[in-house]
């Protein structure tokens, strides 16, 4: 069956033309099928990690002589105690969605869900053996829980690295319908992307109001119907869900009549809000008087979490510089043998609430590279502006290029970190010349301190536009978190050793 748009259809007449299915079932789309294998492997993967998480903690605390943990006058072998918990942490992963295929693949989610599902789970065995008195081997639990859940988010990491292979293939992909007027329809897809890491992908869009041009198409989106149309133009065109881009044309009355009709298709129906790099642990979604009112919590810049942050940077660098002090001495002698001049570069930049200091940097560029700065950008047409980079840098000293890709120059600011002036993770820092070029926005960069890496770093680093950059690094000011932390120096260690997108 096709949709014909050359002809003028009353409304509802597309709706009510909707064929009943009788008989066999059709074949679900491919990225229905890749799904259901997806979290199959994922149940199968989780179980493995677990049992040899389990086992492997059994073996090394307790062994296999038959020890016992005792209850008052109740004894429990250690065999009894795994198994409860090899059953009981797979329930607690499903019981927090962590399989979830709206957060397979997107962003932090997954992770978050499985470490929550974890902490609680050994939160309740400790508060359980404490009640009943049970003595525990803690060595048992402390290896347990963390060798779980490394393995868990590993497993985890390795079905996400597949999947987005299979998205960016073309294969997985879960097309949705927009629903909303012809100027936000045109803005979503280029928002959305490839799907390669949202996973979605826009095939058709309905329109609130005006007529239907024959073969109407809006940033390459075929419109195929009107607010009546939205299920018949679903499921023609194959969607896992119809998404509502928020307008007056489109009201709380329409959105509710949609989801009857999508009721029993197995089509999601899902609203956007017109909310722009708001993470999800800043709203609460709170009904009043039979409304749906989406909170936000304004962004916090003191508190306990940055006295964490803080100890973390101070701990992290600490553990870094003392790992990397080998390849820090080597870097430093090559350096002095291969190049005349000083081996750490210094430059002020610009910190929290715009204070500057001293930014440290391997040398990698010719003695007096900075009075040659405009020089070089004038060859390339170019001026200092934000994120300004040479492209092909005359100045850089042949080491330098090596450790500038790997960015192994970077290393040094290790020290200000364990200083205070910068922080493990956060908005890179710039010089004045840039930051007397911030609007409104950019601004909100100085409210965290620098870091030395950050999220536009792993996003692309020196590929992205100034723009770009300085919207991923506002949405990681505005929603910091510490897991989020983690998983950016996870990214940035890949990115690192691949060289991606350095300069």
């Amino acid at each position: 069956m096709s949709i014909d748009t050359n002809r003028a259809v009353p409304a509802g007449e597309r709706l009510s033309t909707v064929p009943t299915q009788r008989g066999a079932a059709p074949e679900p789309p491919p990225s229905l099928t890749l799904g259901r294998r997806l979290h199959r492997a994922l149940v199968i993967g989780d179980v493995i990690c677990v049992a040899l998480a389990i086992t492997t903690a059994w073996a090394l605390r307790i062994g296999f002589e038959g020890d016992q943990v005792v209850s008052g006058d109740l004894s429990v072998h250690y065999l009894t105690v795994s198994l409860l918990l090899a059953v009981a942490w797979p329930a607690a992963l499903t019981a927090t969605r962590s399989r979830d295929r709206r957060v397979m693949g997107q962003g932090g989610a997954e992770y978050q869900r499985v470490w929550g599902a974890t902490w609680r789970l050994f939160a309740v065995v400790a508060v359980v053996a404490f009640l009943l008195h049970a003595d525990v081997a803690r060595a048992y639990l402390a290896i347990a829980a963390p060798l779980g859940l490394g393995l868990l988010i590993a497993w985890r990491a390795l079905a996400r690295r597949r999947l987005h292979q299979a998205r960016a293939q073309g294969r997985g992909l879960h097309d949705v319908v927009v629903v909303g007027p012809r100027e936000k329809v045109a803005r979503f897809p280029q928002m959305l992307g490839d799907g390669t890491a949202s996973g979605y992908r826009v095939v058709a869009a309905c329109v609130p109001h005006g007529a239907i041009e024959p073969d109407e198409h809006v940033a390459g989106v075929p419109v195929l119907g009107g607010l009546d149309d939205v299920r018949l133009v679903a499921e023609t065109a194959g969607a896992r869900m119809v998404l509502v881009l928020g307008s007056d044309a489109v009201s709380s009355q329409t959105v509710r009549q949609l989801g009857w009709d999508l009721e029993g298709t197995g089509i999601d129906l899902a609203l956007s809000l017109a909310l722009v790099d708001v993470a999800g642990p800043r709203m609460t979604v709170q009904p009043v008087s039979g409304l749906p009112w989406a909170f936000v919590d304004e962004p916090r810049f003191t508190g306990w979490r940055y006295v964490l942050k803080n100890l973390f940077d101070l701990l992290g660098a600490g553990i870094i510089t003392l790992l990397l002090s080998p390849v820090l001495l080597a870097v430093a002698a090559i350096i002095k043998i291969t190049s005349p001049g000083p081996v750490l570069y210094r430059q002020e930049r610009i910190g929290k609430d715009g204070q500057p200091f001293p930014m440290l940097k391997f040398r990698s560029m010719v003695v007096d590279a900075d009075k040659r700065l405009a020089e070089v950008l004038a060859a390339e047409g170019r001026e200092v502006g934000m994120f300004y980079k040479p492209v092909n840098d005359p100045r850089v000293t042949p080491i330098g290029r090596f450790i500038r890709r790997y960015s192994i120059d970077e290393l040094p600011q290790l020290f200000n970190v364990l200083r205070g002036e910068m922080s493990l993770v956060g908005p890179r820092p710039q010089i004045q010349a840039e930051v007397d070029l911030y609007d409104r926005a950019a601004f909100r960069r100085l409210l965290v301190k620098p870091g030395l890496t950050g999220l536009w770093q792993v996003s692309g680093r020196s590929d992205l536009s100034p723009e770009e950059s300085i919207r991923l690094d506002v949405r990681y000011v505005e929603n910091w978190s510490g897991f989020g932390d983690m998983m950016i120096l996870a990214r940035t260690a890949k990115a690192v050793v691949a060289g991606e997108g350095a300069r």
